[in-house]
Parts: structure tokens; sequence; C-alpha cells
């Protein structure tokens, strides 16, 4: 007798609107914490054990097939993706199926990626597009995307190549994100019938919210947490609205541009460290490499809390930097290690490290002027500084809780001038260049040591102990 799965889920507005699309592109838009990835993962769950290969000896009247249902789950980076979907998958989509053996997971080999395997020949493969090789030499009949904003518009038209199995009667790309700017490429995607953008609402989880419209007492916890945030955040993840920020300060910063994808960064290039100590607020350390012509990438970066100093060094930064026997570098020592100037951090950070570190620029205007050009491209058409897509190391489980901004990709288009209050009434007036707002900031100073530090004075090198 074949194994019966009984499983609960209500899907809920968008959530389950998605059910019935069949559109060659059907995007789940909307806030944090509305339940899209669940759905999404649902759907390609559902359509894998529904769409299996035909049977020995099938007689039904219809094209018979060799194989399953071919899906892939993709975001970005790999990491992004194993951290967050795919534990959505494996704990919640898929439970089940996984634990009677419905289900298996295979790791990969040289030539192929990961994999969800189904015992009825269905498969959904698992990539990230920091690393396409494997998941691109395949064809699918549905493509999931997570946080599809933060690909590009070649990203995702590539992706739509893929789309050509063949063992359903549509293939569909299909994707999740929170808002991004109005003037986003996915967003203008839908506005010009492309896409078909479904709105996702709070009141379509129903972990957050009765049937009734009630909301439980995780869904109280949760809005209140999204409620604390500010500015283009707060309408973004709380309202759901393509919102642009107001008195963004790094206006120059462009995604396309300045993120990069995964590179290998020779060891010959000059390493910088930048530390900003916090543990309530986030603790940054960054990496970052110069390259011949003086361009900064950032390599490698820590956001952590409520960690100690020492702690984040042996249990965060040394392993990201050593291989596995915890001694052999397998960077470059850093010529410079700027600090932020408590002495107490700075001194327990060289007690336990061994290096040196120097205290850093804190000016901050001149700082942000520094950054600011960094980012305006060159006369070679490129700019002075890049982000590598996979720089951060892990993301801080509290601050994703939180819907907090993490890492440098995740400050920087939120980082604005502070609002001055307007003389005549209560209301505050537009933000102006004067005084950064002092909040979601750490991985914005961290940076701005390093290119004061570049481009506004020579400091000595490091002496190692």
């Amino acid at each position: 007798m074949s194994a019966v799965i009984t499983k609960r889920f209500e899907p809920r507005g968008a959530g389950l609107d998605v059910f019935k699309q069949r559109g060659p592109e059907v995007l789940l838009a909307g806030p944090a914490g509305t339940g899209k990835s669940r759905a999404a993962l649902e759907k390609v769950h559902l359509m894998c054990l529904a769409n299996g290969k035909c049977p020995k000896g099938c007689k039904e009247e219809h094209q018979h097939h060799e194989n399953g249902l071919a899906a892939l789950i993709v975001r970005k980076t790999h990491n992004s993706l194993t951290a967050t979907g795919i534990v959505t998958y494996k704990q919640h989509v898929a439970a089940e199926a996984l634990e009677l053996g419905l289900v298996r997971w295979y790791g990969g080999s040289g030539s192929e990626p990961p994999a969800f395997k189904y015992a009825n020949g269905s498969t959904i493969k698992i990539g990230g597009l920091d690393n396409p090789t494997k998941i691109m030499s395949s064809e699918y009949d549905i493509i999931f995307v997570q946080e599809a904003t933060e690909l590009t518009v070649t990203d995702w038209e590539k992706l739509k190549t893929r789309l050509r199995n063949g063992r359903i009667t549509f293939q569909q790309l299909l994707a999740d994100c929170n808002p991004e700017g109005p003037d986003h490429w996915l967003k203008l995607r839908c506005d010009d019938g492309k896409c078909h953008m479904l709105y996702s609402r709070h009141q379509d989880n129903p972990i957050l919210f009765e049937r009734d419209g009630a909301p439980t007492a995780r869904g109280e916890a949760y809005l209140a947490l999204l409620n604390d945030l500010t500015g283009v955040r707060k309408l973004r993840l709380l309202g759901g609205v393509w919102a642009a920020a107001e008195g963004v300060i790094y206006e120059q910063w462009d995604p396309a541009i300045h993120l990069s994808d995964r590179k290998i960064l020779p060891k010959d290039w000059r390493r910088i460290w930048a530390i900003d100590f916090g543990y309530v607020n986030p603790f940054v350390w960054q990496m970052w490499a110069i390259d011949p012509d003086g361009r900064a990438w950032l390599e490698k970066e820590i956001y952590q809390t409520q960690m100690l100093v020492e702690d984040i060094w042996k249990d965060k930064i040394l392993p990201t930097l050593t291989k596995q026997d915890g001694e052999t570098w397998k960077y470059p020592k850093p010529d410079w290690i700027l600090a932020d100037h408590d002495a107490e951090d700075r001194a327990t950070f060289e007690r336990h490290s061994g290096l040196r570190t120097i205290p850093a620029m804190k000016d901050v205007s001149p700082g942000i002027q520094a950054m600011q050009k960094r980012m305006v491209p060159r006369g070679d058409g490129t700019p002075g500084m890049y982000v590598l897509r996979d720089s951060l190391v892990e993301r801080d489980a509290r601050l994703v809780q939180s819907s907090r901004p993490i890492g440098f990709a995740g400050e920087v288009t939120g980082y604005v001038w502070k609002a001055k209050p307007n003389s005549t009434a209560t209301a505050q007036e537009k933000p102006e260049p004067d005084e950064p707002l002092k909040l979601n900031d750490h991985s914005m100073d961290a940076s701005r040591y390093l290119f004061a530090q570049l481009d506004l004075r020579t400091a000595p090198r490091v002496r190692h102990m």
C-alpha cells in the first residue's frame, strides 16, 4: 500500500491565488512575513507530487513521460538560499514527505547541483546565480526565485530561457520579494504587463492572523517589531509600498553597478579591515581588498549582535579567515585594521587576535564625501568600490526576525540624512544634507572608516604582534 500523507495548509489571499496562476511570469510581492515564500514553495512541492513519471505498464491515453516534473529553487547567492528558502522547505513544506522517504536529499556532485529527488521522478534542483553553471545547464517546468529584487533583468531573462522541459501544459517563472524602490526593474516589468504581480498581505499568513481577521499572539508580536521600523524600511516591510527613501545619503549607489557576483580575489591584492564595535548594536567586521588600480572590494563582512569581542574573533572571524585547521590563513593578513575608538574593545580585539589596530578617522562629513566619490564611475567607466554579493558571512537570526537591515547592501539604501525640526510646527521637514540619521548605520560607519583612511590621509602599515 502506498504511503498516505495528511497535511494541513490553508493559503489565503495572494497565497491562494498563486496556485491558480499559469502565466509565464508571476510575482508574489508584499510586506515582510506575509507567507510569500511558503505559498510559492507549497505550489512547487504540490506540482512535483502531482506530475511524476508514468509508472511501468501505464495504459492511460496521454503522452507518456519517462521523467517527472523538473523544478528549480534559486536565489542570487546560494548561501542566502540555504539559510532561508531551503529551511522553510525542509521544516514546513516537505517535512512529512522527507520523513516518509517520498522525497530525499541529494547533495550534488561535480556536475550536478544539490536537489530534492521525489520517488515519482520529479526533481527540485537548488542553486545560486553566483555560481550558475550547474543549474543553467538543465531545463525546467517551473523556477521559483526567492527575493527576486536581488536579481538583474539579465538574470531574470536567462532563467526564462531554461523553462522548456515540457512536462506540464505551462512553464512558469515564479518569484517572491519584499518591495524596493518604485523604479526597480521588476516593479516596472509588472507595470508593463510582462509579469503578473500578486499583492500579499499580513492577513494572508495564518500564523499571524486568524480567519476572522484577528491577529494571533505571534502576529501581534511580529507586527510590533515591524512597527518599530522607520522611514523607507517601514513603508516597504510593514506597508508593502514600493517606496523611495527621502534624503538618501548615497544616491550614487546602484546595485547593478556596485554589487559584483562571486569572485575569488587575488592573494596579492592588499587587504584592509574595518571594525565598528557593538554588542546590542551590531559588531561589524569588514575585509576589503584593494586592486592594483586602487578600487576597493568588500570581500567579507560579519554583522553580529549580542556577542563579546573575543567570541566574535574566535567563533566568527577566525573561521572565516583560516582553513579547517584553524591556523592556516586563506587570505593575506591586513595592512591596516581600522577600528572604532572604544579603548576597551580595541584592547580586547588586539589581545585575542594578536594584531594591532589603528584608530579610525571618524569625521563624518568628509568620510561620507569620500565614499560618495568612490561610488561615481571613473574615467574608465568603473566605480572606485565594489561589494561582493556573497560578502556577508552569515545572517544574524535576531536581525532577520526583526526585519532589520543586515550588512552593507542592507544598510546603504536606507542610510538617510536626519530630518530637521520645523521651527514653526511640530512636523518635520524633509531630510537635509547635514547630519546622518544615527540608525542602522553600523556597516556604513565601518565602510566610511576605510574610505577616509584611503582617500583623506595616509596611515602607517600595521605591525603584526
